[in-house]
């Protein structure tokens, strides 16, 4: 029922345990272990992506297959360890066969990515692909809000490509660098410096 839908106002311990133990939903009964978020709890960036996949689940942390991999070269292009920033997904547990997930488990769910998004207090959300931009903002289609800044309870939020739909299209990588540098910039970090970086990083790679 709705009693779901209550805010949350537990610190972080006593929430990754009421997430740890959930059965607010279906996905409790096929998952191995939540995936609750990683990172710095007090990041200015945070990012949030869909839902756990097969590596996740097995691993208990976020974003470390082939994707999350990506997403680490990503954060490292904007200047920022991965260890700096925090990651979450719109939902906790794995979804059968890494389905997308449904209304009834994104909602069942929300309590706690709105508590951690209060908790970790970030001046920038930036948002992995079509489910979180369409259950934080209620956008139809991730094309037609990513590049734009957008506001989620008085953050500002910026909609991209998911970096597993980057592994199927990797010509949708340039689109994405710039929705990073977008946010680069309001974070005070110059994309200039990342292009210098790589041109000399790559000619030393033998080394």
């Amino acid at each position: 029922g709705g009693a779901s839908l209550a805010a949350l106002s537990d610190d972080w311990s006593s929430l990754r345990e009421k997430a740890q133990n959930c059965q607010a939903c279906d996905l409790c009964r096929g998952r191995t272990t939540v995936v609750f978020g990683d990172g710095d709890t007090n990041a200015d960036l945070m990012f949030i992506g869909e839902a756990p996949g097969y590596h996740e689940d097995q691993s208990g942390r976020s974003f470390i297959g082939p994707a999350g991999q990506l997403l680490t070269r990503m954060i490292k292009a904007m200047q920022f360890d991965r260890e700096s920033v925090y990651v979450t997904h719109i939902v906790k547990c794995r979804p059968p066969s890494s389905r997308t997930p449904v209304p009834v488990e994104t909602s069942a769910c929300l309590p706690y990515l709105n508590r951690q998004i209060e908790l970790v207090s970030p001046k920038v959300l930036v948002l992995l692909g079509a489910v979180p931009a369409n259950v934080l903002l209620g956008a139809a289609a991730i094309s037609g809000v990513r590049g734009k800044w957008q506001e989620y309870n008085g953050l500002a939020v910026m909609p991209t490509y998911h970096p597993s739909y980057l592994l199927r299209s990797p010509k949708r990588k340039k689109l994405v660098w710039e929705d990073l540098q977008l946010v680069m910039r309001r974070l005070g970090k110059d994309p200039a410096e990342t292009l210098q970086k790589m041109k000399h990083g790559s000619s030393h790679q033998g080394q």
